[in-house]
């Protein structure tokens, strides 16, 4: 029940984080045409969860509850991008090259694939 409770704190506070990011990095750039807000928050996502992450495992740093809080919570509410690039690099890393990138085409083609059924289905409603 407590990893519940600090997943749910980290997103909080990632998810906030992730807004004030995003809205900072659109406006510096001023460019209406392309989500450079979005492309931030997703690059640092990933290069926080790639430096944690591999923090955590080789110096055990972080308890189980940490990990809960930073790296599910925290980043989870971040970016979800994050966890998907730590997905992926570490079965690549551990030798499953063709499960990494089975990975990430499935990822690519049902995540944008749902999305143009889901705005298809929204003119329907």
């Amino acid at each position: 029940m407590i990893k519940l409770l600090l997943v749910g704190m980290g997103g909080f506070a990632g998810s906030i984080c992730r807004y004030i990011i995003s809205d900072v990095s659109q406006r510096l750039f001023n460019n209406p045409f392309f989500p450079y807000g979005t492309l931030t928050v997703n690059v640092i996502g990933c290069l926080l969860i790639g430096l944690l992450g591999g923090v955590s495992e080789t110096r055990q740093l972080f308890t189980p509850e940490i990990r809960a809080l930073v790296l599910i919570g925290f980043l989870g509410g971040f970016t979800t991008f994050s966890t998907l690039g730590y997905e992926i690099f570490t079965v690549a890393r551990d030798g499953q090259m063709a499960s990494a990138m089975t990975n990430l085409v499935l990822h690519l083609i049902l995540g944008f694939g749902s999305v143009w059924l889901g705005f298809s289905l929204s003119k329907l409603l």
